[in-house]
């Protein structure tokens, strides 16, 4: 079981498993939903009465990605996976354990980590998505929280977290990871869905993010160790044009659907900006 730890205020307790579900030594109990997640979303994580992402996001981003327009990657990703995390004496040091942030409908999880579902665990504010997730990986553990938050895990206890296009909370991040753990990082490219954003925005504006979130990572004390792009070129039609402004608000957002009704098929650039960074950790070995 993943090493969870109480979403409750000020309570922060592990958690164990219970006959129904989770508790922890203070009394606080999570049932596991007949849909395989357990809710530790806590009132004041809420900022509306249906947070994450919007049905149609989701449901947009999971069409698009059955297409397999990430499988490239999901191939560039998996390079840095197999590297040793970390070698600390924990109680989970046999199994690492991965965090993945904004785990959106558990895509990526058992792509890359299809041999550790034990070790694995998805957060998502969503519960739409968090109930995809768990309906495509049913062994490894989901949870339905605000990872902008307070993380439900134990300190110095993950050996991988990932934020594929998802949430950042760099300070939590570096306190969950044990040292010598990793952090992977993706956000769109400068030029991802370029094409689309200049026909339907009349205007392709051009946003390189990464150096920042580097800069934001080293300050909590996650040293960058690589920094690649991943591109590619592919044919969209109509459908897939739709989805992939609707999975990104652009269409809603701008007003322009006009616009993008107009366009029938579309030459279009995918490209994500992906950084690898590392807990660092003292001489002694300690953070």
């Amino acid at each position: 079981m993943f090493n969870l730890r109480c979403t409750v205020r000020n309570c922060f307790e592990p958690l164990k498993p219970s006959d129904s579900g989770l508790r922890c030594a203070a009394g606080h109990c999570f049932d596991r939903s007949k849909q395989g997640y357990f809710n530790l979303l806590q009132p004041q994580d809420r900022k509306s009465k249906h947070p994450g992402d919007i049905d149609a996001a989701v449901l947009a981003r999971h069409r698009w990605l059955e297409r397999g327009y990430a499988d490239g990657l999901i191939q560039r990703l998996q390079s840095w996976i197999p590297l040793d995390p970390v070698s600390v004496s924990t109680e989970s040091s046999i199994h690492p354990l991965t965090l993945d942030l904004g785990c959106g409908e558990g895509y990526f999880g058992p792509a890359l980590f299809s041999g550790e579902a034990d070790g694995y665990c998805g957060i998502d504010l969503s519960k739409r998505a968090i109930k995809l997730a768990a309906r495509r990986w049913p062994d490894a553990t989901w949870i339905l929280a605000n990872a902008d938050r307070t993380l439900p895990a134990r300190d110095a206890s993950v050996h991988r977290v990932l934020s594929l296009f998802g949430r950042r909370p760099v300070s939590e991040i570096a306190r969950v990871l044990a040292p010598g753990g990793i952090c992977i990082v993706a956000v769109p490219g400068e030029d991802d869905l370029v094409e689309l954003r200049q026909h339907v925005q009349q205007a392709g504006h051009r946003r390189r993010r990464w150096e920042t979130i580097a800069d934001e990572l080293a300050a909590a004390g996650l040293e960058m160790q690589q920094q690649q792009t991943w591109r590619t070129q592919i044919d969209l039609d109509t459908d897939a044009i739709a989805d992939a402004m609707a999975m990104t608000y652009r269409a809603v957002r701008f007003s322009q659907n006009a616009r993008l009704e107009t366009i029938t098929n579309r030459s279009v650039t995918l490209s994500a900006d992906l950084i690898l960074a590392v807990r660092k950790t003292d001489r002694s070995g300690s953070c």
